[in-house]
């Protein structure tokens, strides 16, 4: 299962409508916390299946305060969403952000 990147809101708002439970990932590619958890994120999606996207923050900054701004949740870096039919599901940040910590919200 291949990631996709989102480089623009048009992007965005289309990965958000499809159906389903997808993953979103807003990845900092200068922060060494993002690339662990970009570590732990491709890991799982790599052995589940799920879709999954992710969003550069630094290079896509409007993608990535759109984000923020559509679901009404603060920005953060890294952070993951867990979406499903447009909605969020759940979201986490930082070190929270394991393999083991996505299988469980996706699987719930």
């Amino acid at each position: 299962m291949s990631i996709a990147q989102i480089h623009s809101v048009d992007e965005l708002h289309q990965y958000i409508a499809q159906p389903g439970k997808k993953l979103l990932f807003k990845h900092s590619t200068t922060c060494p916390i993002s690339a662990k958890a970009n570590e732990e994120f491709q890991a799982y999606v790599q052995s589940s299946g799920t879709p999954a996207a992710v969003v550069h923050v630094i290079e896509d900054r409007p993608v990535s305060n759109q984000i923020a701004e559509d679901f009404g949740i603060k920005h953060e870096s890294p952070q993951i969403f867990l979406l499903e039919d447009g909605e969020v599901r759940w979201n986490t940040s930082h070190w929270k952000i394991t393999r083991d910590a996505i299988k469980e919200a996706v699987n719930s």
